[in-house]
């Protein structure tokens, strides 16, 4: 059975967004918290994927306790299974650790990911 799994993430509305004048900062208190739309859309591609092959998806994500929302979008968008990687010990992890993290997550789930160009 074709495999595939997803790297999800959540990130503030961009519709939303206001930047602190002083900082030049975010400001992310009151803004809602959304599917990156680009994980959106890999949800829906393949979701097509999954009708037409038969194929298990899965959604993977790094984050705080309430990205499990992001996680229960996917999987109302047709995702089989959803993971949630959280842990106070990634708190402020930076690109490697955070692949680090997901491709831990993979492993243990014996899924293999093939990117093709």
């Amino acid at each position: 059975m074709l495999k595939i799994v997803i790297c999800v993430k959540q990130v503030p509305d961009t519709t939303e967004v206001r930047i602190d004048p002083e900082t030049n900062t975010l400001i992310r208190e009151g803004v809602p918290a959304i599917v990156n739309p680009f994980d959106a859309h890999a949800t829906q591609a393949a979701q097509h994927l999954k009708a037409k092959y038969g194929a298990h998806l899965t959604v993977l994500s790094m984050g705080p306790p309430q990205a499990v929302e992001a996680i229960k979008k996917c999987v109302s968008m047709g995702a089989d299974r959803g993971i949630l990687l959280s842990d106070r010990a990634f708190a402020g992890a930076d690109t490697w650790a955070t692949s680090y993290a997901l491709t831990a997550g993979l492993r243990r789930q014996a899924v293999y990911v093939i990117v093709r160009k």
